[in-house]
């Protein structure tokens, strides 16, 4: 190739990928093939590379391209720089994807360790280098924790009208009835709060909606609810059944996990409906990543709802 005239001109991308290509493959044809351009688009770029810097890069012999000694000096730094362009070519690709990054996600403690640690799990296996921290705190703390962008969004039992959030029904459950499996009703179909007139309850804290709605469905019937135990988690509601404490009314789709031999979950009626909501600030669009993990919980529990 001829002698170069220096000019002012940037270095492009282009001429430095076609010089790269050049040097490994040892032919401005083998160079065009792997990079997907033309013989003459090579030279080109290579040109163009020699002006930029002002000397010349190779020599033909027997039709083959041979690098100066300047070019084999200059090729050691432009394959550094191509590496790191690659580099950021991937970390913007993965940003796009959604594969790296950071969530912070709160949470009821019961769902965090139920449903949602599964969701969390498969949505892991899909995105590995994305980092997940899982917190609880009472609900109300967890919605100003999330209108306030402290956490990116978070999960909460509804209704829930706070004007700061974007809320968003996730999946729907139901109360059902957490029998030991030594009580005479472990085997029932279902258990109304006439089959609980004479039964001691665990049941979870007072001002609740669901409790509030055990409550009235007990006081329709006339019938005193008997709380032997108060509680505020599904863990330590269920860990006392299987004790033969009492019986409990939880929501199905947290306390599935607790059920084994010791435990079992019947239908309460009336039926009575639950539901989680997805929540994330109103004052903000939701960023790829929060987005990209709504809807995999979207699916993921319209499986979940499919599958019961």
């Amino acid at each position: 190739m001829s002698g170069p005239t220096q000019t002012t001109q940037k270095i492009t991308l282009n001429s430095m990928e076609a010089f790269d290509a050049v040097m490994k493959t040892g032919s401005a044809t083998g160079a065009a093939k792997q990079l997907g351009l033309t013989q003459p688009g090579i030279s080109r770029l290579i040109a163009q590379l020699e002006n930029n810097v002002g000397f010349s890069l190779f020599y033909r012999e027997k039709a083959r391209l041979f690098p100066t000694d300047e070019a084999i000096a200059l090729h050691k730094q432009i394959e550094i720089s191509l590496a790191s362009v690659y580099r950021v070519e991937q970390l913007a690709k993965n940003i796009h994807q959604s594969h790296v990054g950071e969530l912070n996600i709160v949470a009821p403690s019961s769902f965090v360790a139920g449903p949602l640690a599964e969701a969390v799990a498969s949505f892991v296996k899909l995105h590995p280098n994305v980092k997940i921290s899982l917190d609880s705190h009472s609900p109300a703390r967890a919605c100003e924790l999330v209108a306030n962008k402290a956490f990116d969004c978070g999960f909460i039992q509804f209704p829930e009208n706070h004007e700061g959030l974007w809320c968003e029904p996730i999946v729907t459950s139901h109360l059902v009835c957490a029998v030991s499996s030594s009580h005479p009703f472990a085997d029932a179909k279902q258990l109304t709060a006439q089959d609980l007139r004479d039964e001691s309850l665990v049941l979870l804290g007072r001002g609740r909606h669901s409790r509030k709605q055990i409550e009235h469905a007990f006081l329709q019937n006339n019938i005193r609810v008997n709380v032997r135990v108060e509680t505020h988690t599904v863990t330590t509601a269920c860990t006392l059944v299987k004790h033969n404490v009492g019986i409990s009314i939880v929501n199905e789709l947290l306390a599935k996990q607790y059920q084994d031999d010791a435990l079992k979950l019947v239908p309460f009626i009336p039926k009575i409906e639950l539901t989680y909501g997805f929540i994330t600030s109103a004052s903000t669009p939701m960023n790829r990543l929060t987005n990209a993990f709504y809807n995999h919980c979207k699916a993921h529990f319209d499986e979940f709802a499919a599958a019961n």
